[in-house]
């Protein structure tokens, strides 16, 4: 009796420990170099922003009347909630442009950093934070990949969310001629 209780133990005890190995993870010997990170408030931010939204979107030009497109968004996190992905579509005088922009945000520094591509052009916009999320806002300014270009003026992005979350107000400033910033453009974003 005490040879079959021992058995059934060790045979629960190898049972035990096989599901153990197998429940583990192989090593990442990536992680070594480029350690994997969690989504953090951030992304908890980023998650609201997620959904169908119509989208008005106004372009303040320095000398003329401003223009105006309506459009849709849909947004969704990616990469198991690590990332914002945008995908717009607008139909505007000029006629419809589409545009992809995805951002996301490190915990470890409390920084934003996003890439926007659309139909009307071949160059990337390129924005990261330079102060730690608030938790209310994301605040992105506009950065060149070209070391000579690192001097120009830069645009600021700020988005925040209203009314409860059913409505996005994101502006981008650019500097004006006087040093002071100026609105370019503006897209009010409606829940559907």
């Amino acid at each position: 009796m005490q040879t079959t209780r021992r058995t059934v133990v060790l045979s629960l005890s190898s049972m035990l420990l096989a599901a153990t190995l197998i429940a583990q993870k192989p090593p990442d010997p990536q992680s070594s170099f480029e350690p994997r990170s969690g989504p953090g408030a951030g992304q908890k931010f980023l998650e609201k922003l997620a959904g169908d939204w119509n989208v008005v979107k106004t372009f303040y030009p320095r000398s003329a009347e401003p223009s105006r497109a309506t459009g849709s968004c849909r947004q969704k996190m990616i990469h198991e909630g690590r990332f914002l992905q945008s995908e717009f579509m607008f139909d505007g005088p000029s006629g419809k442009t589409v545009g992809l922009g995805l951002i996301g945000f490190e915990p470890e520094t409390g920084l934003f950093t996003s890439v926007w591509t659309d139909s009307r052009s071949t160059r990337m916009s390129i924005r990261r934070s330079e102060a730690p999320f608030n938790g209310e806002e994301i605040v992105l300014f506009g950065r060149s990949l070209d070391p000579e270009g690192s001097g120009r003026p830069r645009s600021r992005t700020v988005t925040h969310l209203e009314e409860g979350g059913l409505r996005l107000v994101h502006r981008q400033y650019v500097p004006a001629a006087d040093g002071q910033e100026r609105l370019m453009m503006e897209l009010l974003m409606t829940k559907r």
